[in-house]
């Protein structure tokens, strides 16, 4: 009887993930913390918009360096790590060989059976690095263009949640009107993308939703409060 293929469906866009999760919480976070903290202080919502969109600007900027820099030192680690696995591999041999062995072992294979793999793999010196830089040292050759592209993604996702605050003040010159309408779209927009980040990072996405509108609320409510403190 035929049988249909076993497909196995595995989420390989990780990083690119990551990077959106971190460049949106930071933009729906701080400038609806920053707007609320302004609201709190002045009565002009051209002022709330202003500084709002710097904030954004130097955020993203900010963030996108910082996302930058993080790949290319991925990167510079793995290459130092390959280039001295590469080295162990021609001058210390034997004792690259017995890792590989141990290695196995922890697996459950026979001492006989972790012999006859790990000399197939020193015949082919290319896998054998291979080999122990993902089992040895947990690392994967990172994709070359990832810094720029982490580096992109992350400012531009900043700059996505950013705008998001600062909307209603755009539409609403009343500061409290427009405090009260960024509440409710910022709110929700952090609900949507607390519950949309933990399908792809939690099995109960509903808990992730709450819990990042929960921090974005608290991070606003605690920057109203002070300004309105500071202003009195």
């Amino acid at each position: 009887m035929p049988q249909t293929p076993h497909m196995e469906k595995h989420f390989t866009s990780s990083e690119t993930v990551r990077d959106i999760v971190i460049g949106m919480a930071d933009g729906l976070t701080v400038p609806f913390a920053l707007a609320a903290g302004l609201s709190g202080a002045v009565d002009a919502a051209h002022i709330v918009i202003t500084a709002g969109l710097a904030e954004i600007a130097a955020g993203s900027i900010a963030m996108g360096l910082g996302g930058y820099l993080a790949a290319r030192t991925d990167a510079e680690h793995y290459a130092s790590e390959l280039d001295r696995e590469q080295r162990e591999v021609v001058e210390m041999p034997e004792q690259e060989a017995a890792e590989v062995a141990e290695i196995f072992r922890s697996y459950g294979l026979e001492t006989d059976t972790a012999a006859t793999v790990v000399t197939a793999l020193r015949a082919d010196p290319k896998r054998w690095v291979e080999f122990m830089m993902r089992f040895e040292l947990g690392l994967e050759e990172p994709d070359p263009r990832r810094a720029r592209k982490s580096a992109w993604t992350i400012a531009l996702s900043y700059i996505a949640g950013g705008l998001v605050p600062l909307a209603p003040y755009f539409f609403l010159r009343n500061v409290h009107q427009g405090l009260i309408a960024s509440v409710v779209v910022t709110l929700l927009a952090l609900f949507v993308f607390g519950y949309v980040k933990g399908k792809f990072t939690t099995p109960r996405p509903l808990r992730s939703a709450w819990q990042t509108a929960l921090v974005g609320g608290l991070a606003a409510a605690a920057a109203f409060l002070i300004a309105k403190a500071i202003g009195q």
